[in-house]
């Protein structure tokens, strides 16, 4: 646990709690897609022209296909995914069911990866957090849910896996030295999916700036800087530099955040239904987490 990991931890675990409400305000006037496109185009453009600046790298095409690959699906299915489900999940249930990512990336490593086979409390902690999400949504669905939430919740659990097969393709898919760089064509391929898809949802074109509330465009420029340039680049770097689920650990942090300001900001709360799963899909994870962690790899 050397101190830039550590700093990128506390990032990821702070910045990413913060980004299921900030979403949540910015998608009140800015349609799902196109607001993660606007966020992933202006934070990607950011930091290419940086580091194209700094750097003049070549990049080769098998490059940016690489980095097209992790933005699709990372920034258009999963973070795509939870922006268009919070229409109609609150933003403190939406961190819950992301914590579930390292529960995706164990599964995927070990089914279709043919990765060691998990040790006996990593399968404890699968079966635990699957049993967290059905009670998650049984205490989540009611008279009382708004319309469209079991759908909304089937799209997180789907964007969540998306999610899980990014992070695990990002490790081995072709990509220039500087990770920087990397992160900025991840965000402008992301991006730029997100964008198209938005306006296409959106009939053919972009909304007027004049429908976009103050509350919104600030949301947005905090996604951009610290969702996307901080939060996802810190997150991205640990995907290199240590073992998966220590850097997919933020899933601890993330819903105690999301749920503390869910909570104060935007008058969210938890049943003690709710409550119980969010209880049991941590101990999930940190069973899976403490069964599947690995030493840190190290850039030679």
């Amino acid at each position: 646990m050397t101190a830039p990991v550590a700093a990128a931890l506390v990032s990821v675990y702070f910045f990413w709690g913060t980004t299921y409400l900030a979403m949540k305000f910015a998608i009140e006037t800015l349609p799902p897609f196109i607001m993660l496109g606007l966020r992933f185009t202006t934070a990607g453009a950011i930091m290419f022209v940086w580091e194209w600046i700094r750097l003049r790298p070549r990049i080769s095409w098998g490059q940016w296909r690489g980095m097209a690959m992790v933005g699709a699906l990372m920034l258009l299915g999963g973070t795509g995914g939870v922006a268009w489900s919070e229409q109609v999940v609150p933003s403190n249930i939406a961190a819950i069911v992301v914590a579930t990512v390292p529960l995706w990336i164990a599964i995927i490593r070990w089914v279709y990866l043919r990765h060691d086979r998990p040790a006996r409390i990593t399968i404890i902690g699968l079966v635990t957090g699957f049993g967290g999400i059905i009670m998650l949504v049984a205490s989540t669905s009611g008279p009382s849910s708004a319309e469209g939430h079991i759908t909304g919740l089937v799209v997180l659990g789907f964007a969540t896996f998306l999610w899980a097969s990014g992070s695990l393709y990002s490790r081995v898919a072709d990509q220039p030295d500087s990770p920087a760089l990397a992160i900025s064509m991840q965000m402008l391929t992301g991006g730029l999916m997100n964008l198209v898809v938005g306006i296409a949802w959106n009939g053919g074109s972009l909304v007027p700036m004049s429908e976009v509330s103050i509350r919104s465009a600030t949301a947005l420029g905090y996604l951009v800087v610290f969702g996307s340039i901080v939060g996802f680049s810190s997150y991205i770097w640990l995907l290199k530099k240590t073992d998966p689920a220590l850097a997919s650990s933020y899933a601890y942090v993330n819903p105690v955040v999301a749920i503390i300001l869910g909570w104060l900001l935007a008058g969210e709360s938890l049943n003690a239904g709710s409550l119980a799963a969010t209880a049991v899909i941590l101990l999930g994870v940190v069973m899976i987490v403490r069964g599947t962690v690995r030493p840190a790899i190290r850039s030679s």
